[in-house]
């Protein structure tokens, strides 16, 4: 758990853009923001594309075209914090499809701005990591499933016992000091372009290292 002091340290090294028509409410919010000591720029109408060091963007839903705003935060997937005036029906759905991770009401008060700003950016990197435990997720699956492929290959080829054939497979990787994955996709691969061309597949040929 972040404390205080973490809190505004990460506060600090922000980059924040306010994409907001330059008026009193978008002056408070910017004047607030560099009070904090963070960096900040504001820009409108939204820009083309984002400046390549902003990692939070304050935005003003009326009057911003939704999907160019969605586009445009795909590729850094800065944290979002929506800034709107009336909670209408369309203002809302623009702030589930831009996945907003805070939300502020004009006209702009000080207070709340760094309430919204502190969660917008915890919210933000919980879910940056939560992506990345199920993309590791997801690798060790594909890794795992590779291994049970190959040792099935191994097994066809060769006439091994499912046993025999994993340590065979486990012997390789320590050997070449790699990923068991990585020696059971090249397995896998050769099998699989053998059995294409519909050639014999000896297993004196397997019973080399791989890549031999």
């Amino acid at each position: 758990m972040a404390g205080p002091n973490r809190i505004i340290q990460d506060l600090r090294r922000a980059r924040v853009l306010v994409a907001h028509p330059r008026d009193e409410d978008g002056d408070i919010l910017v004047t607030h923001l560099k009070r904090l000591g963070c960096e900040v720029r504001a820009t409108w109408p939204l820009p083309p594309s984002l400046p390549p060091e902003i990692d939070t963007l304050f935005l003003h839903i009326e009057d911003t075209q939704v999907e160019h705003a969605v586009q445009i935060s795909e590729t850094q997937q800065p944290a979002i914090i929506a800034v709107l005036t009336y909670e209408s029906p369309t203002a809302l759905q623009a702030i589930i499809d831009l996945n907003a991770h805070g939300v502020i009401s004009k006209p702009m008060r000080p207070l709340g701005i760094l309430t919204q700003f502190v969660l917008a950016r915890y919210r933000h990197g919980y879910e940056k990591r939560l992506v990345g435990k199920v993309q590791k997720l997801e690798e060790t699956l594909k890794g795992r499933r590779l291994v049970e492929k190959a040792v099935s290959a191994l097994r066809a080829m060769n006439g091994l016992d499912e046993e025999t054939a994993y340590k065979l497979l486990r012997d390789q990787a320590t050997a070449k000091r790699v990923p068991m994955a990585q020696v059971a996709e090249a397995i896998v691969a050769a099998h699989e372009t053998m059995r294409s061309f519909g050639l014999p597949l000896p297993g004196s040929a397997l019973g080399k290292p791989v890549g031999s």
